[in-house]
């Protein structure tokens, strides 16, 4: 872990903050935006929450949801990312960070491409949430249990409810002191995991309808149109949880979801098993993530998308 004194110093000097998670936010950018804008604002700090593509249905629920903003109309004295292993993924947002007097990176992915004046890393922590409850704790906030229910929805989602190999001992004593607080954890795992909407699982089942397998089943990809969105009245958060059916299947190494986008481009997520490093495939198409979580944007070509499958091929040589 690096740099959890600098946050906590960062933090204690600035009076306006603005904290920001990457585009198509997951569980664990809006779970820790969420907690950390909280818990800063009851050291008297005036935050500003902000996440371009606004709040997934699926994370509506959560306290303080309704407080994030798609923009803020001042500069900050000090700018935070949250779950962002690279400026390019924060979007639009970034022309805040720009603007502020310092940027403060709060971030645990294995491969990363910094652009902050001050970095708090922990490539061990299984979610930034165990991070933003690290930091809060050295600034003696209260964990309330608003702010306990966004740590937790953190923790939940990035692990994939406690099923990946980044949980580690500290994760689930966490998630103890967490439950402790009085949160209703049925009631979040509902929200977070069996409430679907209709329109994403009819795009679930088209998407696995749709299932290919390569390398003798080693290799899964499927693809969703711009047209199937529109035809369903659904957007792109609605197939966030495929990757991870399909890496679900039995022999499948490599999982792969292609989704149009609007400007000619395919936003791609990537899953594996057995520490295969498929982060290394999203770099070189100036993505990132993890050894096993991964993402990236590519060219709407067929040409471009067999060669993407290619190169994922070559990782299960």
């Amino acid at each position: 872990m690096i740099g959890i004194s600098e946050a906590r110093e960062a933090v204690i000097k600035a009076s306006r903050i603005a904290i920001a998670g990457h585009v198509n936010p997951d569980g664990d950018s809006i779970g820790s935006l969420l907690s950390l804008g909280l818990g800063l604002e009851r050291l008297g700090k005036r935050v500003y929450m902000i996440s371009e593509d606004g709040v997934p249905h699926r994370y509506k629920g959560l306290p303080g949801a309704d407080r994030i903003v798609r923009k803020a109309d001042k500069p900050a004295d000090l700018a935070i990312s949250v779950d962002c292993s690279n400026k390019d993924i924060l979007g639009s947002t970034y022309s805040y960070f720009q603007k502020a007097s310092n940027i403060l990176e709060i971030d645990h992915h294995d491969f990363r491409r910094p652009f902050g004046d001050k970095i708090f890393i922990d490539k061990k922590a299984a979610a930034v949430g165990e991070m933003i409850y690290l930091l809060l704790k050295s600034l003696d906030v209260e964990i309330t249990k608003d702010i306990a229910q966004n740590l937790m929805t953190s923790i939940v989602v990035e692990t994939n409810s406690f099923r990946l190999p980044n949980v580690r001992r500290f994760t689930f004593e966490l998630c103890a002191e967490l439950i402790d607080s009085g949160i209703d954890v049925y009631k979040l795992i509902d929200m977070l995991f069996w409430s679907k909407r209709k329109e994403s699982a009819v795009l679930s089942g088209i998407c696995l309808a749709r299932c290919r397998f390569l390398k003798r089943g080693r290799l899964a990809w499927s693809f969703i149109k711009q047209e199937d969105f529109d035809l369903v009245g659904g957007a792109s958060e609605d197939v966030d949880p495929v990757p991870d059916d399909m890496r679900a299947i039995k022999n499948v190494r490599i999982a792969v979801l292609f989704r149009e986008n609007h400007n000619n481009t395919l936003r791609v997520s990537l899953r594996s098993k057995g520490r295969i490093n498929v982060a290394s495939l999203a770099e070189r198409h100036n993505g990132g993530g993890h050894f096993d979580v991964a993402g990236c944007s590519i060219p709407n070509s067929p040409v471009v998308v067999q060669k993407f499958l290619k190169q994922a091929e070559n990782l299960l040589i």
